[in-house]
């Protein structure tokens, strides 16, 4: 699984997932330990078109603020 994460603090991720055959973008929120920790799934989309729209809507993110999690 891929997963990209957001270069100002890591709060914001991507992954793409493999889900009954088809591949699709989960966007979710972590949370701090300090506040307890997890995570929020905001939303899941099936291309990148949908993936920025998801981003523009849901966080004051676009695609290049991202970056591959090592």
């Amino acid at each position: 699984m891929s997963e990209w994460v957001c270069d100002c603090c890591g709060r914001w991720r991507v992954s793409v997932e493999l889900i009954r055959g088809r591949y699709r973008y989960r966007l979710t929120r972590r949370y701090p330990v300090r506040f307890g920790g997890g995570r929020d799934v905001l939303g899941e989309v099936g291309s990148v078109a949908e993936l920025a729209e998801l981003l523009r809507r849901r966080t004051p993110l676009t695609l290049a603020d991202l970056h591959e999690a090592a």
